[in-house]
């Protein structure tokens, strides 16, 4: 936010250095002007004209002409297309779905066809390296061999449906990244919004001030005024333009991290269009309520519940490690080229095995203790996430409620600064005050604008962060 202290600092040196003026600098002003300069005074064009022309000093230091417009709307709909996070998320995603066949896998049959072609010496045996002693003929042959899993008595049903929770999380974790862009946009947008205003307010108060500049001119050559009044509006004039180059840096920052977020590497001098409403609605007031939807449609909320599921179900997996295996194995083939100790031209079999575990070092028991500790900290995690969002919920229903109570009472200070400032403009102008009321009238008039701006976006804002806080 911009704020005035430079401006305030600036009128208290100039109030400080005002004993080391000359005599012929240190004009006195008269409380009552004689009535020729009076009615001068009285004929002169008010001091802060509406809608005053700009001058050339001013008009040096307008923003760079506006590029393309662009809605809210149409930023969110461009992040959401063009984002590296959100194409991030989406392939994690593909690549989870894939997890899921992975483990189906196991439930399938597979085959393996086999080409063995061997030369033996004769009459030899391998004899080192294994318990049997098998004997090596020479052959040719060609088979195929297919094997399926009867049963493991659910361990691999567990693991496809840990790989599917986990592929629901992922999903779940894409939709929770576009709307993690979606508040970024946002933010980005309506911080835009708030730079573009406070620029056109801080462009206005150098013509306004450019104006008064002059005129206090006018009248000091005329004798009028004295060369005090004419020095502190030019340190006003000066304030006001450096006001207008710290506003147009935070409108082109704004703009450059609107165009990170749309996913653009070049910079585009949007027009952001400002579409919020004059009257915006109050906030919601029922808490608890938006709570308890913050429970049902956070995504990230679903995606812990999903992977705390995984967790289960990998450790009832785990512990089916315990339990015997049954699988089938089929093969056959032919043997065109062979030895004479092989009488048969082709072969196949076929056959059943049951793998029984019995020892391997508690592998299998600390496996499963394992899975089931991790299953403990997802769902120590889950109620973690959960009163996380419950107070993330509370606190941005309250930040709502106390920016939208800023617009109203940001107004007020408003138009009391623009009643403050219209009595300075006629009491100077008389001669019933002097240039510091109306400069401090003045400061306090472009500080309560720039207020009203930051207020009024602010609340979208909050807004925008109630809308994320509760997955909508």
């Amino acid at each position: 936010m911009i704020t005035l202290r430079s401006e305030f600092f600036a009128l208290a040196c100039v109030l400080l250095l005002l004993p080391a003026l000359s005599p012929a600098q240190q004009l006195q002003q008269p409380a009552l002007p004689d009535a020729p300069a009076a009615r001068l005074i009285a004929q002169a064009p008010p001091l802060l004209p509406s809608g005053a022309p700009q001058s050339q000093s001013a008009q040096k230091l307008q923003a760079p002409a506006a590029g393309p417009r662009l809605t809210l709307a149409e930023a969110e709909r461009i992040a959401l297309q063009h984002n590296p996070n959100i194409s991030i998320a989406h392939l994690l995603q593909l690549a989870q779905a894939q997890v899921v066949r992975e483990a189906r896998a196991a439930d399938l049959p597979s085959a393996f066809g086999d080409l063995t072609a061997v030369g033996a010496h004769d009459n030899s045996r391998i004899t080192a390296g294994a318990l049997n002693n098998p004997i090596v003929y020479d052959r040719a042959a060609g088979g195929l061999t297919v094997s399926q899993l009867i049963t493991d008595f659910g361990r691999t049903h567990n693991l496809i449906r840990n790989a599917q929770s986990n592929s629901r999380a992922q999903l779940d974790l894409e939709r929770a990244s576009a709307e993690d862009i979606t508040l970024a946009v946002d933010e980005a947008f309506y911080q835009g919004l708030a730079a573009q205003q406070v620029l056109r307010v801080a462009q206005q108060t150098v013509a306004t001030r450019q104006a008064t500049g002059d005129q206090i001119g006018a009248l000091t050559r005329n004798n009028l005024r004295s060369t005090l009044d004419l020095s502190l509006a030019n340190v006003q004039i000066s304030q006001a333009q450096l006001l207008v180059l710290d506003a147009q840096d935070d409108s082109q920052t704004a703009l450059a991290n609107l165009n990170a977020i749309l996913g653009s590497e070049d910079y585009v001098q949007y027009e952001l269009v400002d579409e919020t409403p004059d009257s915006p609605a109050a906030p919601p007031a029922d808490t608890e309520a938006l709570v308890e939807l913050a429970f049902k449609a956070r995504p990230d909320l679903s995606a812990l519940n999903d992977r705390f599921a995984a967790a289960r179900q990998f450790a009832s997996a785990e512990h089916d490690l315990l339990r015997p295996t049954v699988s089938a194995i089929a093969a056959a083939g032919g043997t065109p080229v062979r030895a004479d100790q092989i009488q048969s031209s082709w072969y196949g079999a076929a056959g059943a095995n049951i793998s029984i575990p019995v020892f391997n070092g508690f592998d299998f028991v600390a496996r499963g203790k394992e899975a089931d500790l991790r299953a403990q900290a997802a769902a120590e995690q889950v109620r973690n996430l959960r009163d996380g969002v419950a107070r993330d919920v509370r606190a941005a229903v309250l930040t709502a409620q106390a920016a939208f109570q800023r617009i109203g009472v940001s107004q007020q200070l408003l138009d009391q600064a623009n009643t403050a400032l219209d009595l300075a403009q006629a009491r100077y102008k008389v001669g019933l005050s002097g240039i510091v009321d109306l400069t401090q009238a003045q400061l306090a008039q472009t500080q309560a604008e720039i207020t009203v701006a930051n207020a009024r976006y602010a609340y979208q804002t909050a807004l925008a962060e109630v809308r994320f806080q509760t997955g909508q």
